[in-house]
């Protein structure tokens, strides 16, 4: 498999950084937080799309918050749920 020279060096600075000790660590780990996230948008799809349609329902009521507010919430949820499902 070929890499395109910028993943390549982004691999090889964690390597050089002693943070990883092979290019195949450091992709095992990236693929790892791959599947976390896709396993945390499949066990929580039901509740991200009732909270867009209450949000789309406050929008209509006029009701809204700030778009920085609301990525700061998700932001946090995400986090909770990452420190919970750690692959490792």
């Amino acid at each position: 498999m070929e890499l395109k020279p910028e993943l390549e060096a982004m691999i090889q600075e964690r390597v050089r950084s002693g943070a990883f000790s092979s290019a195949e660590e450091v992709i095992e780990r990236a693929l790892e937080y791959l599947n976390a996230e896709e396993d945390w948008l499949t066990e929580n799809r039901a509740r991200i799309a009732a909270d867009i349609e209450e949000g789309w329902a406050e929008a209509q009521a006029g009701e809204l918050i700030s778009g920085e507010e609301i990525s700061a919430e998700m932001r946090q949820f995400k986090e909770e749920w990452k420190k919970q499902h750690r692959p490792f």
